[in-house]
């Protein structure tokens, strides 16, 4: 199954037959002090330095995402979004928890984007889903509901079967759904890891779908967390993910060395391709 994402010059295909997609991570100012000081400042050079940067590392899609606390995301997303739309010539992932936020972006983006994300609440899939069908966009679905993030794979999957019917319902077809099966730190669970991993095995087997995770936080609060990283991609790729929220500049070179392990890169040429660009 594909999910197509379009900039306004480049088309982008999830594949769930590989290789992994690469959405870039960086363009968050999530625990990103100096990100954050200078959205509040309007200064986009260094936003426009993170979208170089990943692409340059290999980023097949980049996330935008202006959450800092006490700004205006309605009004800064979408200046955000042009400005990266306008600087770099690959597909965007719009990512926030306003609905409105995701509205105002989806408005000014071109092509087809992803929109991060819709879950399992009812006031998320009332909210989201429509704005998603509208524009025609794809859309992230965490399986994660009103009781939370489940400890078992089935009840994951079971979030994962409403999301997708819901999504129906209304008119945006299953490969515009992409799902992302949560990982959370193996740090404070270690089993947390293992039901990620099951979550996208019952996940491919039930539903054929593409399948998103955001792999660094397996390692939260952990030492040596890069390592970590890199096992984990590697087995999410293995068990069925097809793509990636992740730092294309420290793991591009593991998930294409994986891909070309899984033979998912014919005769190595993507893995060449991105080691000569790297040289």
């Amino acid at each position: 199954m594909k999910t197509i994402l379009k900039s306004e010059t480049k088309e982008i295909a999830i594949n769930t037959e590989g290789p992994v997609t690469i959405i870039g991570e960086k363009i968050n100012p999530t625990g990103r002090k100096k990100l954050s000081r200078l959205l509040k400042e309007r200064d986009f050079d260094y936003v426009r330095g993170l979208a170089d940067a990943q692409v340059a590392a290999g980023a097949d899609i980049l996330d935008v995402n202006v959450g800092v606390p006490g700004e205006d995301e309605v009004a800064l997303l979408p200046e955000v979004v042009k400005i990266v739309a306008a600087h770099v010539d690959v597909p965007l992932c719009l990512d926030s928890a306003n609905a409105e936020a995701l509205a105002a972006g989806l408005a000014v983006a071109p092509g087809k984007p992803l929109v991060n994300s819709v879950n399992g609440e009812e006031a998320s899939l009332k909210a989201v889903l429509p704005i998603v069908k509208d524009r025609g966009a794809a859309v992230i679905g965490l399986t994660m509901d009103d009781d939370g993030i489940p400890k078992d794979a089935e009840k994951r999957v079971a979030i994962a079967g409403k999301i997708l019917e819901r999504a129906a319902k209304i008119g945006i077809p299953e490969e515009d759904v992409v799902i992302d099966p949560l990982v959370l730190t193996v740090g404070a669970d270690n089993s947390a890891g293992i039901v990620t991993l099951k979550t996208v095995e019952l996940l491919r087997s039930e539903f054929g779908i593409n399948i998103n995770l955001g792999a660094s936080n397996v390692s939260f609060g952990l030492p040596d967390r890069h390592v970590i990283n890199q096992a984990f991609l590697a087995l999410a790729a293995y068990a069925g993910a097809s793509c990636v929220i992740s730092d294309p500049v420290k793991l591009a070179s593991t998930i294409r060395a994986t891909d070309l392990l899984l033979s998912r890169d014919s005769s190595g040429r993507a893995y060449l391709k991105h080691y000569r660009a790297m040289q």
